[in-house]
C-alpha cells in the first residue's frame, strides 16, 4: 500500500492526458477536474471482491466526499454495458466513469499503476487476511473477464494536478478515501 504526494509529473502532459479521456457521458476528465476536485478511483476487474468493496465504500462515503466539494469518478476495464449493473447495484448509476479496456489511462506516467500476476495474489497473506476480514463473504469472487493483471489505485486531482495518490501494492490494500481528499 502506498499513499503519498506524488512526485511532480509534467503538468502539461497530465493536462493533455486528462483532456484525452472521456467519461461514458462524453465529458473529458479535464472538464470534470476544472469544475471541481476529483477522486479518481481505478478498479481492477468486476469479479474482484476488493473492487466490489471499493464501489461499496465510495457509495457509503459519497455524501461525505461530495460535502467536501469532491466528485468521485471511476475508471474501469470493462465495457459500459458490463460496468452498468455493478454501478447500479451500489447506487452509483449517476457517477461519471471511464471505460478503459486497454488500460491506457492506468499506464500513463502520471498514474503508473502496476501490473501483477493475479494468481500470485492468491499466495499473498495480506490478500487472505482481507478476504477473511469479510471481502470474500460479503462480495464474493467472480471470473476475471477484464485484465486481472492490472492493479487499482486512487488519485485526488485538483487544479489540474495530482494532489495525493494511493497505488495498491496488493489487491487487498484499503485506501482511506477521506484522508486522500482531506484539505480539499
Amino acid at each position: 500500500m502506498s499513499m503519498a504526494t506524488p512526485q511532480s509529473a509534467d503538468r502539461s502532459d497530465l493536462v493533455v492526458s486528462l483532456n484525452a479521456f472521456r467519461t461514458e457521458s462524453g465529458r473529458s476528465l479535464l472538464e470534470l477536474v476544472d469544475e471541481s476536485p476529483v477522486l479518481l478511483v481505478f478498479l481492477r476487474h468486476f469479479g474482484c471482491s476488493f473492487c466490489a468493496m471499493a464501489l461499496d465504500r465510495v457509495s457509503q462515503l459519497r455524501p461525505q466526499i461530495e460535502a467536501k466539494g469532491v466528485r468521485p469518478v471511476f475508471v474501469h476495464l470493462g465495457s459500459p454495458a458490463r460496468a452498468r449493473p455493478y454501478f447500479d447495484y451500489y447506487s452509483l448509476s449517476d457517477i461519471e466513469r471511464i471505460s478503459n479496456p486497454d488500460a491506457t489511462l492506468y499506464q500513463l506516467p502520471a498514474f503508473a499503476l502496476s501490473r501483477n500476476n493475479p494468481y500470485l495474489q492468491v499466495f499473498n497473506l495480506a490478500v487472505w487476511k482481507g478476504w477473511f476480514k469479510g471481502a470474500i463473504f460479503k462480495y464474493g469472487i467472480g471470473p476475471i473477464r477484464e485484465d486481472g493483471y492490472q492493479m487499482p489505485g486512487v488519485f485526488f486531482l485538483k487544479e489540474r494536478k495530482i494532489v495525493r495518490a494511493f497505488r495498491h501494492r496488493d489487491i487487498s490494500d484499503e485506501p482511506d478515501y477521506l484522508k486522500l481528499i482531506s484539505r480539499a
